[in-house]
């Protein structure tokens, strides 16, 4: 995508999370659950929120112009959650997971991004083990591992509710 359009994308989020939020859409009762059971980790005492798109990933968005599009899960989201998801979708070509991080490195990099981001990271795990994107378990293990410093424990079949 030309810079224009990563531009746009940054603007539009950050836009977004200056938004009233409604409702909590990555509640605390699952992060407390799904910390644990896909990354091998206590969930966060702290989580800082704001508003965002909560299902960001390629499929969402349009190219030039930009338009987000599924708007179902917009809410309340860990800082950083949009930009780990749309990362975390996006690992399987490194040119683009690489120009993701750098477009939202001030969030990403930050503790309360990094939480987002492992939010993220998780609800892509519970998805791996629902069957979903198993081609991207092993660079999302990889990636927990990278921002948590601890070997997760393999996706197993879970119910989990998001």
């Amino acid at each position: 995508m030309p810079d224009a359009w990563w531009d746009d994308l940054c603007q539009a989020l950050g836009l977004l999370s200056e938004a009233d939020g409604v409702r909590v859409t990555v509640r605390d009762e699952w992060m407390e659950r799904a910390f644990p059971q896909f990354l091998g980790i206590p969930a966060p005492a702290k989580v800082e929120r704001v508003s965002g798109h909560g299902d960001l990933h390629w499929g969402n968005l349009t190219t030039m112009p930009l338009n987000l599009l599924d708007w179902e899960r917009w809410g309340l989201v860990p800082l950083g959650f949009d930009a780990g998801l749309l990362h975390a979708n996006s690992l399987l070509v490194p040119g683009v997971a690489d120009r993701i991080r750098k477009e939202f490195a001030s969030i990403l990099d930050s503790p309360a991004g990094r939480i987002g981001e492992l939010a993220a990271v998780a609800e892509m795990l519970q998805a791996v083990a629902r069957g979903w994107y198993s081609e991207l378990a092993p660079c999302l293990l990889s990636r927990a591992e990278i921002l948590t410093g601890v070997r997760p424990p393999v996706p197993a079949h879970s119910e989990v509710a998001a």
